[in-house]
């Protein structure tokens, strides 16, 4: 059994793992929500282009639901910081408040890294798909 395994249960298995492109439903429910004009400014242009790696994507289809883990400040900004990102069953969109999943990109060595605050934040958001499922 790998190492992460032992730490976590399994997800249920209604949510599968997809980090190859971000999803176009996050495009879709921030536009629903803001105009497409302030929805390409969130989070540093995130769901406008497919370019801030790394990420982290779960998907529900039974549900049409999903969470999202991905750099949310601007690439210039001097501290980083990965966001967790819901969009509930059938509609809507919004930020898992969280642990500041931050990184230092002057100080590459420094703890916390880019790779363990990004590990950081999956774990987290993880824990939250565990308890979402008690409620949908």
């Amino acid at each position: 059994m790998p190492d992460w395994q032992k730490h976590h249960p399994p997800l249920p298995a209604t949510w599968q793992r997809c980090d190859a492109g971000i999803l176009p439903l996050w495009w879709e429910r921030l536009c629903a929500q803001t105009s497409p004009q302030s929805a390409a400014l969130y989070a540093a242009g995130l769901f406008t282009e497919d370019r801030r790696r790394p990420i982290a994507q779960w998907f529900n289809p039974a549900f049409n639901a999903a969470l999202l883990v991905a750099p949310e400040t601007s690439p210039e900004w001097p501290v980083q910081r990965f966001g967790i990102f819901y969009a509930p069953p059938s509609s809507g969109f919004t930020r898992v408040h969280s642990a500041p999943h931050e990184w230092h990109p002057r100080e590459p060595r420094k703890s916390p890294t880019e790779a363990e605050a990004f590990r950081a934040a999956i774990d987290e958001a993880e824990r939250f798909l565990q308890v979402e499922m008690d409620f949908v």
